[in-house]
């Protein structure tokens, strides 16, 4: 049987579910299923086995597991023993594509870490476990009281939970990528970007510019900004897109050829897998 793919009816501003603390036993969990977005599960308590990929995993109290988008995954609670978990799903251009403009940080270092070694667990010492379930407590209360900047306040805990997990898997690397080995030319290319959003923009000609090699290019923009090419130019197009909803009268198409999408079903797939929902609900919501 083919896995299931799991679907997501976020906030359209704010691409991000929580579930905590959620006591499932062996007939309330899924199947084989994959999502587009990235999960982060912790475990509270019980016990089960964890298919990832390719591994099983015996669950305990006190782990994290991190799952890239599109990853099969499937959890086997214990019938004797309830598993206990808070997971929380976001849309990993949308976590990355806010901080452009923050010194080019990849927040999904840890992410990348996981799909490239095949190891997807993390086991945290108890003044960790504290901090992540104070994150996680923190991102819950903003959502439930909605107040003004909550969804910024969010983001903010989300980031700021990866920026922990980063240095935990790869101390030392929160620094590296301030440091000067970034390439010269990458704040060129990414000036260039910001400035033809319009247009037509090809990896030949960035990396020409910037008189490297297009695998050289790739290569280094993904290591220094968390996002492949056509990823962040489609999340720098979506973030000028929402800008255009909010504060102009233009139609749809109208911002969609605006932000350089040459047909409207690709600017509305796009962008509700970045944002989480269409435009339309987007310019309602503001």
């Amino acid at each position: 049987m083919d896995p299931m793919r799991k679907q997501f009816a976020a906030d359209a501003a704010l691409p991000v579910e929580l579930v905590l603390r959620l006591t499932k036993n062996l007939q309330a969990e899924l199947p084989d299923h994959l999502h587009d977005w990235l999960e982060i599960i912790y475990v509270h308590g019980g016990a089960g086995s964890f298919f990832i990929n390719h591994t099983f995993y015996e669950m305990q109290a006190g782990d994290l597991y991190l799952i890239p988008g599109n990853t099969i995954h499937k959890t086997l609670p214990h019938p004797d023993e309830p598993l206990t978990s808070s997971v929380v799903f976001f849309s990993g251009q949308y976590v990355q594509a806010s901080s452009i403009g923050m010194d080019a940080y990849s927040f999904l270092q840890c992410f990348d870490s996981a799909r490239a070694k095949r190891s997807y667990r993390l086991e945290l010492l108890p003044e960790e476990r504290a901090r992540l379930e104070g994150m996680f407590d923190e991102m819950q209360k903003e959502l439930a009281a909605r107040e003004p900047g909550y969804k910024q306040a969010i983001l903010l805990q989300l980031q700021m939970l990866l920026l922990r997990l980063n240095r935990k898997i790869t101390p030392g690397a929160a620094n590296a990528s301030s440091n000067g080995s970034r390439p010269g030319w990458l704040q060129n290319a990414l000036n260039e970007i910001d400035g033809r959003l319009g247009e037509e923009i090809s990896l030949a000609a960035l990396a020409s510019r910037a008189s490297v090699s297009p695998s050289y290019f790739s290569r280094m923009f993904k290591q220094h900004t968390g996002l492949n090419v056509t990823e962040y130019i489609i999340a720098k197009r979506i973030m000028h897109a929402k800008e255009l909803l909010a504060d102009t009268d233009l139609t749809v198409a109208e911002i969609a050829s605006a932000c350089g999408f040459e047909s409207l079903p690709h600017f509305y797939r796009m962008f509700k897998k970045i944002a989480g929902g269409t435009p339309a609900h987007y310019k309602r919501m503001q």
